[in-house]
């Protein structure tokens, strides 16, 4: 609570909207609730005493604005161009961003001219070669139903001079960019040098993560279909668990820094008797080690389901040398092969025969196409980015936070990963469902 008192949530501008809306003028027999102002606002803590303390010392407390449409445009969009980009891993739910923001622009507003650009950073440098894509409803109609990005991606940083200078040679007004706290960070320094310009150009983020872990979004898109294929992806560990004596199910799931996938997907699916996340150290040896604790479920229950998350137990690999991937991050070791390994030798010197199946969904996961909950919700995020833009907002993100659709500044967004709660509810659940207590020797 003591962060939210001092952060800044106000949304910058390129200049004041002053054009009715397109929508506006459109609108009769629509409820007037559909418009929204810079006024509306949505509290960023919720909690009752929290609030009274903030006005008992601090004044209002802080809250964001709300995203939706705006009666007063900044942009005319009969002259308007704008860009679309997508970045870093694939993730469910990128080609419904993309069609949202499309049919939005072109039949809500009128917007005629609509770019995706290649391959992520790399679509803006002349040296790479990817042509443009044009966008307009008829290309995107149907590829909500296909995983991935028509766009493609690509990681790495890039010149961010010539990234702005593409933005200027094709004139455009609003670039909407969808992806990760990587580019998040990229959006905010491409801003910086569309002010030194004075340039007219809005950068509109939408956040991408399959692991739910970007700062001040409550969910982000695809993690809801990700966690419905891991809970697929239990129930057949379970079953091959079952099937043997001494069955061990071990599934490893995405999560570098957050374990939100592996504690949901546990909870979905209530199969699952460890839940290992980067959150919560553990220990393999001694008697509350999971070696230890794996074998006496075994010995009273003949089966176990083990569900880790890709970024869990990286301290156990401290002595290796670390490596970086094309956007600086570290390349984490693979927790999984290495628990597969220490179980087996654990087993072994005990003489003590298992059956361990190993399953691995990840990639799986970000390429396919996203479920019913996450289609509706990349529409709200689509849509909204849209209104955002041609008010004239720029350098934030369309973020969900207390159940509503608002607008974040994108320096409180980045550089800070939201994490599991060790002592909150979700993490709470876990082990009363799992049973596993603490894997700790301290």
């Amino acid at each position: 609570m003591n962060d939210f008192q001092e952060v800044d949530t106000a949304i910058e501008t390129l200049g004041e909207a002053k054009i009715d809306s397109t929508i506006l003028k459109e609108s009769e027999g629509a409820s007037p609730e559909i418009f929204k102002s810079d006024q509306d606002r949505i509290l960023i803590d919720v909690d009752a005493g929290h609030i009274a303390e903030i006005l008992k010392n601090h004044g209002t407390p802080p809250s964001f604005e709300l995203a939706g449409i705006r009666k007063k445009i900044y942009f005319d969009p009969s002259k308007l161009k704008c860009a679309l980009v997508t970045c870093g891993g694939l993730c469910p739910g990128l080609n419904n961003v993309i069609r949202a923001i499309v049919l939005e622009l072109y039949y809500r507003y009128r917007v005629r001219h609509i770019y995706g650009i290649r391959y992520g950073l790399q679509g803006f440098i002349p040296e790479y070669g990817h042509e443009l894509m044009e966008l307009t409803p008829r290309n995107v109609v149907n590829i909500h139903e296909m995983g991935g990005s028509i766009l493609g991606s690509s990681r790495g940083p890039q010149d961010i001079g010539a990234i702005v200078d593409c933005l200027e040679r094709m004139n455009i007004g609003i670039l909407f960019m969808i992806g990760g706290d990587g580019t998040l960070r990229a959006a905010s320094t491409i801003v910086e040098e569309i002010k030194k310009r004075k340039a007219k150009i809005s950068l509109i983020g939408i956040p991408k993560t399959i692991d739910n872990d970007i700062n001040m979004v409550s969910k982000s898109f695809g993690f809801d279909t990700a966690v419905d294929i891991a809970t697929e992806a239990i129930k057949g560990a379970h079953k091959e668990a079952e099937g043997y004596p001494n069955g061990i199910g071990l599934i490893k799931v995405m999560g570098r820094h957050s374990g939100f996938i592996a504690a949901t997907a546990a909870l979905a699916q209530q199969d699952v008797n460890f839940v290992l996340i980067p959150e919560i150290r553990f220990d393999l040896n001694g008697k509350n080690g999971l070696l230890a604790k794996l074998e006496k479920r075994l010995s009273e229950r003949k089966h176990a389901v083990i569900l880790v998350a890709e970024g869990a137990g990286q301290d156990f690999f401290a002595e290796q040398e670390k490596e970086y991937d094309a956007s600086g991050n570290l390349k984490l070791f693979d927790i999984g092969l290495f628990l597969k390994e220490k179980i087996q030798g654990y087993f072994a010197l005990k003489n003590m025969e298992i059956s361990l199946k190993y399953i691995e969904p990840s990639y799986m996961i970000r390429s396919l196409p996203a479920n019913a909950n996450d289609h509706v919700y990349c529409s709200f995020l689509g849509r909204d980015a849209v209104h955002a833009g041609l008010a004239g907002k720029t350098n934030m993100i369309v973020s969900y936070w207390n159940n509503f659709f608002v607008h974040v500044p994108i320096p409180l967004a980045i550089g800070k990963p939201k994490r599991v709660n060790p002592h909150g509810k979700l993490w709470q659940t876990v082990l009363e469902a799992t049973g596993q207590g603490s894997l700790t020797n301290a």
